[in-house]
């Protein structure tokens, strides 16, 4: 369900060749650069980026480097990144330095599957030959650092069918842990939140709402505060949709003053090939405008350009 697919006739050479010379000499073509790079899957410009270097002795992510500046350039490599490396390499940024952007922690670690979950894993510690849940709990705390190391083993049960007692079960102990308690118990949320089913969940969510009246989403948004309820707020959401979540994440992105570009660009090239065309589906639903008309609002110039050509279309 991605905008981007394997684009055919595919060429290789003549892409890096094309490449080559919109970046040679006094400035650039960018118009070029950008067509290329957001109609190629990421597969096709892992083969451009060694075609360019067996021609031309040079590396392609260096030269867009040089020869872009801002938030065209930031889109360009990102495109570049191969696949199985993205989620791996935001999260090592989210957690280098000074301060850690909990934003982007929330954000992987809530959407992604369990198997890919492991997978990033498994590539963190072959890249940066370190351990990212030994770098998340270095730089966070409580019961924010307590529900993610549960998101990162990855091991959420099966959808295997429904158990309606555990159903009842489950809605009863989440009740009894928030609305029902002088304070809350994290710990209950956290350990149902992080690892039953997806399906199993959803009936859990539709089962509290008959016990308790409130949605499940109202009942974390009072009794829990700060990065935990981003968080556990995210899970649920991942839960019901996780289009749904992503089209909110980049509706906030640029609603209101200034542009969270950095989420803009980390949303539109990790999905682009995945599910953006659900992400799309969902943005019309729930804000009454498209995906593409608000990106075409928000941005400007050849960053624009090659967003909107990653968005695939309006669906106004």
């Amino acid at each position: 369900r991605g905008t981007v697919t394997a684009f055919s006739p595919f060429d290789a050479r003549a892409d890096a060749e094309a490449l080559r010379k919109a970046m040679k000499g006094m400035g650039t073509d960018e118009e070029t650069v950008l067509t290329i790079l957001t109609s190629r899957n990421n597969a096709q410009r892992q083969e451009i980026a060694s075609a360019f270097k067996t021609l031309f002795g040079r590396d392609l992510v260096d030269d867009l480097k040089s020869e872009l500046t801002g938030k065209l350039e930031k889109l360009m490599v990102s495109l570049m990144r191969p696949a199985y490396i993205f989620d791996a390499h935001a999260l090592k940024h989210a957690i280098k330095g000074v301060g850690t952007n909990e934003k982007v922690l929330t954000e992987i670690l809530a959407s992604r599957t369990p198997a890919e979950v492991q997978n990033i894993k498994q590539v963190y510690l072959q890249e940066y030959e370190s351990d990212l849940e030994d770098k998340i709990t270095g730089e966070t705390s409580g019961y924010f650092q307590r529900m993610l190391v549960v998101l990162l083993q990855a091991n959420r049960d099966h959808d295997m069918g429904v158990d309606d007692a555990l159903v009842e079960q489950d809605a009863q102990v989440l009740f009894r842990a928030g609305e029902l308690k002088w304070g809350t118990d994290e710990e209950k949320f956290i350990t149902i939140l992080g690892t039953r089913s997806v399906s199993h969940l959803r009936r859990v969510f539709d089962k509290y709402m008959t016990i308790s009246g409130f949605q499940i989403e109202e009942t974390i948004d009072r009794e829990t505060s700060g990065d935990l309820e981003k968080l556990l707020l995210a899970v649920v959401k991942c839960i019901r949709s996780v289009p749904a979540y992503l089209a909110e994440t980049l509706y906030y992105s640029m609603k209101g003053a200034g542009t969270d570009d950095d989420t803009l660009i980390r949303v539109m090239v990790s999905r682009s090939e995945v599910d953006l065309l659900d992400i799309r589906q969902e943005f019309r639903k729930n804000f009454a405008k498209s995906l593409y008309h608000m990106i075409q609002k928000d941005t400007s110039g050849d960053y624009r350009k090659a967003l909107l050509l990653l968005c695939g279309g309006d669906d106004e």
